[in-house]
């Protein structure tokens, strides 16, 4: 099990997972390519004036670059942002983990700046204002942008009746009439998938038990 499926509650599903737009790592790509090209190309002069050992230390010195490069590659991988049925999750870190999350039903608003350059390519900044303690979560040139907003209020839109439902097998039993409406209810969101086969008979069950 991954270390994001030991994250989810449960009956917690993920629904949509993003990273930053690959352009955040065009700046090290080109600098880091720049120095082992200029790294090569003096390895090579030397190997051409036949002074051997020194052009060999010289290509040693490629894994510098090489290791700076695939770190950041490494830590970009690692910054994941996902959205389930329930919250939004962030998360940084290699080794050392770092993770925010905002439930859906604090999310107050979104806000989505995308430049041109960035609707060309697919990336976007994003501030998920919530009432939380965190208050706003920004998300810079985060990939695929429009359909993470998207999702993420289809998802908060769900809460709702998953809500109302979940009320109807608290302490207040609903009347006889109400029953087969809310059943209807777990109907449509076994069909979305929000809850599965078992979560609906096992709801079904409860609330026709309910009946007096």
């Amino acid at each position: 099990m991954g270390y994001v499926q030991r994250l989810l509650a449960r009956h917690e599903n993920i629904v949509f997972a993003t990273r930053q737009h690959w352009i955040v790592l065009l700046g090290s790509l080109i600098v880091n390519g720049l120095l082992i090209a200029a790294i090569m190309a003096a390895a090579i002069i030397l190997f051409t004036m036949l002074a051997f050992p020194p052009a060999l230390f010289l290509l040693a010195l490629i894994l510098i670059p090489l290791i700076r490069l695939v770190m950041r590659v490494v830590k970009w991988w690692n910054e994941q942002y996902i959205i389930t049925n329930r919250r939004v999750i962030q998360i940084e870190g290699v080794i050392n983990k770092h993770v925010i999350d905002s439930s859906l039903e604090k999310v107050n608003d979104v806000v989505l700046v995308q430049s041109v350059w960035g609707r060309l390519v697919g990336y976007g900044d994003m501030e998920i204002l919530t009432a939380s303690d965190v208050g706003v979560n920004r998300l810079d040139r985060l990939g695929s942008p429009v359909r993470f907003k998207t999702e993420m209020l289809n998802q908060k839109e769900h809460l709702g009746p998953v809500e109302r439902a979940e009320q109807a097998l608290g302490a207040s039993p609903p009347t006889a009439a109400d029953i087969p409406e809310l059943i209807d209810e777990f109907y449509e969101l076994r069909k979305k998938n929000i809850i599965s086969d078992e979560e609906f008979e096992k709801k079904k069950k409860a609330l026709l038990g309910k009946i007096q």
